[in-house]
């Protein structure tokens, strides 16, 4: 068929996608939706863009989606993804690595060994397209993603486009995606995108007659004319659709009274069109094999008919091998399949469903949904139907939990009055996928219809649906229903006992009992019963075995167990740890490697294990723990001021959990956002943190009593606003008892002890009752505890004790040393009124480590008592931070330190006088002082300290 050399009309568009182009190149990303009829030249002009994208350098993806894949997940975005493939391997990036294994869903290929075979969602998908997105941006000038029939896309493929639309602005790539203009799933979420002002839809209109004239003359490629009444015909009968303007004119050449695609099927055989009927079925692209399996032609005879096809430009090879073709035009294929009557089209179908079973046994892969949707074009629905249940299953198997539902959601519809049990298995494993994939209120929304329907369930079936709806109830905080559910299956496990099941809903009852969601209302009893209901279900568990319900129930008991101190629930991850790795669970394996290392770092504050949990999760592409020891790696940070790194960490992830919609961990971040500047004493920026905290629900969440003891009264105190911090502490401890938690890290059990110990409020007696608490156990509360009771013991007259303590107390608090300090700081003035340890050393140190954090209320206040203890206050000058640590503790000034330097060197008073511009005698002056400081005997044994600090 004659094509034009040059793109005729198209101004506008042309002109947009020049503007989208070099926004492109500026690192600006955009979504183009480009609509139009079939043969209206989309295609065309995503060629020209392509184009365009090489001359300048950017990399180009291309896939698009097909009438017989619809129900493959993701088909259009694999295309796009294997062009990449083909030619390299994935980007080596720390921005990607997380989310490789997600991309694996689409490119196998990509799978490393070790790595995880499953997909959490597929927003988590999307987020991994976005940053490969990213990443090529970074190693190119940016890049162009193709997707084109995107009319004939799968649900998942557009939940992806619109992520993508929503997210692309400030990425250096440009979304470009093609679909006819009548109305449908994509043609709604092209409108939906542009009226968000996300992405722009650029509708092609046919060609003005002039433009028609153009293009004629540009397919012609010679300048003579056409007779006036030949090209008005062509004009009135084309319509201005360029497709047809080529057919037109390709008849003409050919034979003055051919008529396009009829005229080139019409010379082919009758076999060769029976063929070509036949891959219509499958849509614009069919499978070599199968056609030539239904048609029972040899392997010479079907290459000839191709070849045939070929040469009258009906088919084009659509892969290297050879084993698809595509038909050259989407119009050819309908053109054809509007050919067949419903019978004949049902016939056809069929015995491509037949073939493609017998050619591709056990259906892998894609074959499983071309083989559904053949059946249900031969109107067998629930033979389809079945066959996309186990198509769910597989990806819920998997991990792609909302594919899963996807596929599965059709499924149950296409089931409707079929075998009640096969129905019924496959809304169970729907529920599962729905709730599993983040849409638990349409799970509930579902089992409610299905339980009110007609579905001749047995016993066993209903047992099964109950316990999955109590479980998605538990999974979402739903607990009033969770719980009418786990009665009703403890009602029927009453007439028919059956330990697995009950096992099962003994771990959904615990969690009922004391959830993970929501605010907590359990007291005492329920938590103890939660306790034994977890026990029992991992003792039936391991004894069946039934090693995921063990999993959980092992989980289960590791938090219940807390109260109990932590010994006992790092048995229990243990236990849980060597049951995932003997039955493969690599994901329970890895969450109970999480629990123990952030059981590890509460109790040590060390943060090397919750480092290899993040590299594991990171390989194994287990985004959820990714984050989850992301957020604790943040919180870690903040405590121990490692500030630089904890908001850097916090700003990349906070964005990623917003873009995902993940709320519990927006929550958890913005609160260590919010912490993180209240340590360092910026009020503004953590109200700013936890505006967005309560914007998100965060006031709604576990976190709260966090809010008020370990980042608002932390500020307060930075303030010197004592009073402020106590009544924060209050509100903490009030909160908690109406709420019971099993999170320490309030200030309860540490901070707000030592406030009751400066305050004259609390006694040993109580200071021994709090510290018997598991609570006790985590580093940061053991603290503050012995510095409480450092001050107990001072103001009883015990002083040594109180030393001895202090000392433990500022061991403890080595590896958090804004709250080491600030706790020095205010022992310090309990210290200096009863008489007791080195206040001054402790205010110095403190004094010049909040001078350095740029933190002048506990500054001034340390200055302040030093002056009161008739203590020597620094003058700070210039150079100030060379002196080291040790020295300026003990209030070594800058000159004296220079002094100090030059003693090593032995020199005399005058020596030294002559290099500092300084007579003799200050210089004599400076060393009496330092002999003063340091107590050392005399001068030789200061010149030989000064030696071993210049070589260390």
């Amino acid at each position: 068929m004659p094509r034009s050399p040059v793109l005729i009309g198209r101004e506008p568009e042309k002109a947009l996608f020049d503007r989208c182009l070099k926004q492109v190149g500026d690192g600006h990303g955009r979504t183009v939706f480009l609509v139009g009829d079939p043969g209206m030249g989309k295609s065309r002009l995503t060629s020209e863009v392509l184009r365009q994208a090489g001359d300048l350098g950017l990399v180009s993806l291309r896939g698009r989606g097909s009438a017989v894949s619809a129900d493959i997940p993701f088909k259009p975005l694999s295309e796009a993804l294997f062009s990449l493939a083909r030619s390299r391997r994935p980007p080596d990036d720390p921005l990607l690595r997380p989310y490789l294994p997600a991309l694996t869903t689409l490119v196998p290929e990509w799978r490393e060994e070790g790595g995880a075979q499953r997909l959490e969602s597929a927003v988590i998908l999307a987020e991994a397209v976005l940053r490969l997105l990213i990443v090529l941006g970074r190693e190119s000038r940016g890049g162009v993603l193709v997707l084109e029939d995107l009319h004939d896309a799968d649900p998942g493929t557009l939940g992806v486009v619109e992520y993508l639309a929503d997210n692309l602005a400030g990425v250096p790539a440009l979304l470009l995606v093609n679909l006819r203009g009548h109305a449908g799933p994509a043609r709604k979420l092209a409108d939906d995108c542009a009226r968000r002002q996300v992405a722009d839809v650029a509708e092609l209109p046919p060609l003005s007659p002039g433009e028609t004239r153009r293009l004629v003359a540009a397919c012609r490629g010679r300048p003579d004319e056409l007779p006036a009444e030949v090209l008005d015909r062509l004009v009135a009968d084309t319509e201005g659709v360029p497709y047809l303007v080529e057919e037109f004119v390709d008849a003409l050449d050919d034979d003055p009274g051919a008529r396009g695609i009829a005229a080139r099927l019409a010379t082919l055989v009758p076999a060769a069109h029976e063929l070509l009927l036949t891959g219509a079925v499958f849509g614009n692209r069919f499978p070599v094999p199968v056609i030539k399996d239904v048609s029972g032609l040899d392997d010479r005879e079907t290459e000839a008919i191709l070849r045939a096809a070929t040469t009258a430009r009906l088919v084009v090879p659509d892969e290297p091998a050879g084993e698809w073709y595509a038909f050259r035009h989407a119009l050819t294929a309908e053109a054809l399949s509007a050919e067949l009557i419903p019978a004949e089209r049902a016939r056809l179908a069929r015995q491509a469903a037949r073939s493609v079973e017998r050619l591709h046994p056990g259906l892998p892969g894609e074959w499983l949904q071309i083989a559904a949707s053949l059946r249900l074009t031969a109107g067998e629905v629930h033979t389809a139907g079945a066959l996309l249940a186990e198509a769910g299953e597989r990806y819920l198997n998997g991990g792609a939990a909302d594919v899963a539902a996807t596929l599965l959601e059709r499924a149950d519809r296409l089931q409707e009055g079929g075998p009640a049990e096969r129905r019924a298995h496959t809304l169970r494993r729907l529920l599962h996928a729905l709730t599993e994939g983040g849409r638990a209120d349409r799970a509930l929304e579902l089992v409610r219809e299905g339980l009110s329907d007609d579905l001749s369930m047995g016993l066993w079936q209903e047992i099964d649906l109950r316990t999955k709806l109590a479980w998605v109830a538990a999974e979402i905080g739903e607990l009033p229903a969770g719980r009418v559910h786990v009665a009703a299956v403890r009602r029927l496990l009453e007439s028919l006992p059956d330990e697995a099941r009950g096992a099962a809903i003994d771990v959904i009852e615990a969690q009922l009992l004391f959830p993970d969601h929501g605010v907590n209302e359990a007291g005492p009893a329920e938590m103890a019963a939660a306790e034994a209901l977890s026990r029992r279900a991992a003792e039936v568990a391991e004894r069946i075995p039934l090693p995921e319900v063990a999993c959980q129930a092992w989980e289960r008991l590791a938090m219940l167990t807390r109260v109990h101190g932590f010994g006992e629930p790092d048995r229990c991850l243990t236990r849980m740890m060597a049951i995932a790795e003997v039955h493969g669970l690599s994901l329970w394996r890895l969450r109970a490697m999480y629990r123990l290392a952030a059981n590890h770092n509460m109790r040590t504050g060390e943060s090397e294990p919750l480092e290899e949990v993040l590299r594991a999760a990171t390989q194994a592409g287990a985004i959820s723990l990714v984050h989850s020891a992301e957020a604790s790696l943040v919180m870690t940070r903040v405590l121990r001021a490692e500030y630089k790194s904890a908001a850097e960490t916090a700003a990349a992830c906070v964005e990623t959990t917003i873009r995902l919609g993940h709320t519990a961990y927006t929550q958890y971040l913005l609160m260590a956002q919010a912490t993180l500047a209240a340590h360092q004493g910026r009020r503004d920026a953590m109200e700013h943190a936890l505006a967005e905290f309560r914007r998100w629900g965060g006031e709604q969440s576990l976190h709260t009593p966090v809010v008020y003891g370990l980042c608002q009264a932390f500020c307060a105190l930075l303030e010197e606003d004592r009073e402020q911090a106590a009544e924060l502490l209050e509100r903490a401890r009030a909160w908690e008892d109406d709420h019971p938690t099993l999170y320490y890290m309030t200030g309860r059990y540490g901070l707000a002890v030592l406030l009751g110990a400066l305050a004259g409020e609390l006694t040993l007696d109580d200071w021994a009752a709090v510290h018997a608490r598991p609570a006790a156990e985590l580093r940061w509360n053991r603290h503050f505890l012995l510095l409480a009771r450092a001050v107990l013991l001072g103001r009883r007259g015990e002083h040594a004790a109180a030393g001895r303590t202090m000392a433990e107390a500022r061991a403890a608090g080595e590896p958090f040393p804004q709250a080491a300090h600030l706790g020095a700081r205010l022992v310090a003035e309990a210290a200096l009124a009863d008489g007791w340890g080195e206040p001054v050393v402790w205010l110095r140190a403190a004094e010049d480590h909040f001078h350095e954090a740029g933190v002048t209320a506990v500054t001034a206040a340390c200055r302040t008592l030093l002056r009161q203890a008739g203590a020597a206050v620094s003058y700070r000058r210039a150079g100030r931070e060379g002196v080291p640590g040790e020295l300026r503790n003990l209030g070594v000034t800058v000159r004296e330190h220079q002094v100090l330097l030059l003693l090593a060197e032995r020199l005399g008073n005058v020596e030294i006088g002559r290099r500092l511009f300084i007579s003799p005698r200050t210089v004599e002056k400076h060393v009496a002082s330092l002999l003063a400081k340091t107590g050392l005997p005399n001068r030789a044994a200061l010149g030989e300290h000064a030696a071993v600090l210049r070589d260390s």
